[in-house]
């Protein structure tokens, strides 16, 4: 079966589920705030357009980057030598779900985060603008790409951001000791990207739950891109150490909040 089959016949199944995104017959009030004061904020923030101009210089620059994927590659093609503008276009975060990032940092006044699999930096710069006196450490295994998403980071003023150039594997355990200050504060935000395969999701996601508190969240990316991630996805919800999820196709959000005292799964439409 095709990945592009599988996502399709999986985000079908997530329409015919998913509430209408209003808010209507939720009757959790920490999800109820989510969905009217972060998901359906339509406020635009200063730092939006700095950002989203930066994805347009990036999608006409045709040079040629060398690819070292580490994950479980693109739907879209296999080719290892591919154009910046084709990485931007087909490998960062979308515009609305870039926004989604920011004001979940800037709701809920995140100030210590992690992101596997920063891309070109557009995630990261949505990241690390929701709170500029926050601190995002980023990791890519790409040495070219890392060095023009450092580039990125530059122009746009962005000296929150700590990119660390490395595999997930080699550099993630000493991450964390560092941006824990070896466990003294906990990690409040994680974004999970770069690698669509269950067995290594799992493993990040388990070892960043040793540092996550009750007002923690992990943020996955493209949860149902295919069997493997529907499976992660479906492993994570049923953890035990799981309280709530939400299913936003494009992304699944996990928090930890003791206020749930059974477990709750919630899928809310949310358009990419």
């Amino acid at each position: 079966m095709s990945t592009r089959f599988q996502l399709a016949k999986n985000y079908l199944s997530y329409f015919l589920r998913a509430s209408n995104g209003k808010g209507h017959g939720i009757h959790s009030p920490f999800v109820f705030d989510f969905v009217q004061n972060v998901l359906n904020d339509r406020r635009e923030f200063y730092s939006f357009e700095r950002i989203e101009q930066l994805r347009k210089k990036l999608l006409i620059d045709e040079r040629l980057v060398a690819i070292r994927d580490f994950g479980a590659g693109s739907i879209v093609t296999q080719n290892r030598n591919r154009p910046v503008s084709e990485i931007a276009k087909y490998s960062s975060v979308s515009p609305r779900f870039g926004k989604l990032l920011f004001r979940i940092v800037h709701h809920y006044g995140v100030q210590r985060m992690i992101e596997l699999g920063t891309s070109l930096g557009i995630s990261s710069a949505y990241l690390g603008s929701g709170n500029e006196n926050a601190a995002l450490w980023t990791i890519e295994g790409d040495p070219n790409i890392a060095a023009i998403a450092a580039s990125n980071f530059k122009e746009l003023a962005l000296p929150n951001i700590e990119l660390v150039r490395g595999s997930f594997e080699e550099k993630l355990t000493k991450t964390i000791h560092q941006l824990t200050c070896r466990g003294k504060f906990g990690i409040e935000l994680a974004f999970i990207d770069g690698n669509h395969r269950k067995e290594p999701v799992l493993r990040y996601f388990d070892e960043l739950l040793h540092y996550m508190s009750e007002s923690s969240v992990i943020i996955l990316d493209d949860i149902h891109w295919s069997k493997e991630m529907n499976g992660a996805w479906t492993t994570i919800k049923n953890d035990q150490r799981v309280l709530l999820t939400i299913d936003l196709f494009f992304f699944g959000l996990v928090f930890f909040r003791q206020e749930f005292v059974h477990k709750q799964d919630f899928t809310i439409y949310f358009p990419r």
